[in-house]
C-alpha cells in the first residue's frame, strides 16, 4: 500500500476515528468517490447515490441481494468470477451462463446475450477487466451490449470494475456512461487493486438513488460500515497523489508482456494476450487424455493437481470460472518467481505423452 495512504490510516488512528460511521460511509469519502467517479469515469452519482461497503465483493452481493426475487435469472458471461454464481444461489436465483472462448477473447456478442434473456431475468453480472481472462470490453462492443440491455426495460447490470487501473490500454470505459444506460446500470468498484489494499477491505458501488437506498437498509443488517479508519484513507487514496498507481500498472504489463512470451514457448497452450487484470486463462484441453506415468489427465482439475504434484506450481482450474477447459494462471508476483514457475509449468507439461 502506497505510503501516503498509510500515514493517512495512522493520522485517523491518532485523531480518534474509532468509532461508527453511517452505514452508507461519511459524507465526505462519498463525496470523493462521487468526484472519483466524476472526473475519472464521466459519470454523476450523487454521495446519496453511493454506498461504501466492505470490499467490492460485498457492494455485489449487496446489489444481488436487492435485485434478485427467488426464480429470477442472473445472466454471467462466462468465464466469470467464482463468486457470481454463489451469490445468485444465495439470493435464491438462478445462473445463466453465457459460454467465450479463447478464440472470441472471452468476449460476448450482442446475439449471445438476446438469446439468454427471457421473461425472468433481472440482471447481468458483467466485468471489464475481467477476472479470471484479462479481457477488457472496448467502447464499441460495449455499446453493443447496452443496446440489447434497453430492449428490455426491467433488466439490470452490474458491472464489476474493480480492475479499472489495471488496463494496459489506457481506454477503460465505464458501461454506465453509454446513453439511457445511467439508470440501469450498478458500478461496482474499490480500492484493493489499484492501490494494493486488499486486506484493508473497501469497496463502494454507485447506482440509482432508490437501488443504492435499498443497498443501504440491507447492508444496515448485517455488517453495518467499512471500517472508520480504512474510510479515512480512501479520501487520501482517491484525492492524493497517483504516481503509485501508475507505477504499479506498468510493473503488471511488464510482466504481463513476460508471461505472454514464455507461454508461446510451451505447446499445446492456447492463449489470448490478456489487456488487462493479472491473469492468463490458457485452454489447456490439448492435454487431456494425456499421462505421466499412473496419472492420466482428464480434465482441467486434474491438470492442476499434476502440476502441483510435479511441477510444484500451483494453478487455478476453470472449473470454477464456468469453464471446464481452462486453467488460470496469476502474474500478481515477482519477476523471478513468475519465471521459475513458468519454466516448472514447462517441464511438467513436457513430461505428459
Amino acid at each position: 500500500t502506497p505510503e501516503n495512504i498509510r500515514n493517512a490510516a495512522k493520522a485517523a488512528i491518532d485523531a480518534g476515528y474509532s468509532h461508527y460511521t453511517p452505514v452508507a460511509g461519511y459524507l465526505d469519502v462519498r463525496e470523493a468517490i462521487s468526484y472519483k467517479f466524476k472526473t475519472e469515469n464521466g459519470l454523476h452519482y450523487s454521495p446519496q447515490q453511493i454506498v461504501v461497503s466492505n470490499g467490492a465483493k460485498q457492494s455485489i452481493i449487496n446489489t444481488v441481494l436487492c435485485l434478485v426475487n427467488p426464480g429470477e435469472e442472473v445472466i454471467l458471461p462466462a468465464p466469470y468470477w467464482v463468486s457470481y454464481k454463489a451469490m445468485v444461489d444465495l439470493a435464491q436465483g438462478t445462473a445463466v451462463a453465457i459460454k467465450s472462448s479463447v478464440k472470441t477473447d472471452f468476449k460476448i456478442s450482442p446475439e449471445q446475450l438476446r438469446a439468454a434473456i427471457t421473461p425472468k431475468t433481472k440482471l447481468i453480472i458483467f466485468s471489464s477487466p475481467c477476472n479470471p481472462t484479462g479481457t477488457v470490453y472496448s467502447k464499441a462492443e460495449l455499446e453493443g451490449l447496452a443496446k440489447v440491455v434497453l430492449e428490455f426495460p426491467d433488466l439490470y447490470v452490474v458491472s464489476d470494475e474493480i480492475y479499472e487501473h489495471i488496463n494496459f490500454n489506457n481506454r477503460h470505459v465505464s458501461m454506465a456512461t453509454i446513453p439511457g444506460m445511467e439508470d440501469r446500470v450498478i458500478t461496482i468498484n474499490g480500492l484493493s487493486k489499484a492501490y494494493a489494499m486488499t486486506g484493508w477491505r473497501l469497496g463502494y458501488l454507485g447506482a440509482p438513488l432508490d437501488i443504492a437506498k435499498a443497498c443501504d437498509k440491507m447492508q444496515g443488517q448485517y455488517t453495518s460500515a467499512a471500517s472508520s479508519i480504512t474510510q479515512r484513507a480512501v479520501i487520501e487514496a482517491l484525492t492524493g497523489d497517483q504516481s503509485a498507481r501508475k507505477e504499479m500498472q506498468e510493473a503488471f504489463l511488464k510482466r504481463r508482456n513476460i508471461v505472454y512470451d514464455l507461454l508461446k514457448e510451451i505447446k499445446g497452450l492456447q492463449f489470448n494476450l490478456p489487456e488487462g487484470a493479472f491473469y492468463f486463462f490458457p485452454d489447456v484441453q490439448y492435454f487431456f487424455g494425456k499421462r505421466f506415468g499412473d496419472t492420466v489427465i482428464q480434465n482441467a482439475d486434474d491438470l492442476c493437481m499434476y502440476l502441483i504434484q510435479e511441477g510444484g506450481v500451483s494453478v487455478v482450474t476453470g472449473t470454477a470460472f464456468g469453464d471446464d477447459n481452462c486453467i488460470r494462471l496469476s502474474y500478481a508476483a515477482a519477476e523471478a518467481t513468475i519465471r521459475e514457475a513458468i519454466a516448472r509449468m514447462k517441464k511438467a507439461l513436457e513430461q505428459l505423452v
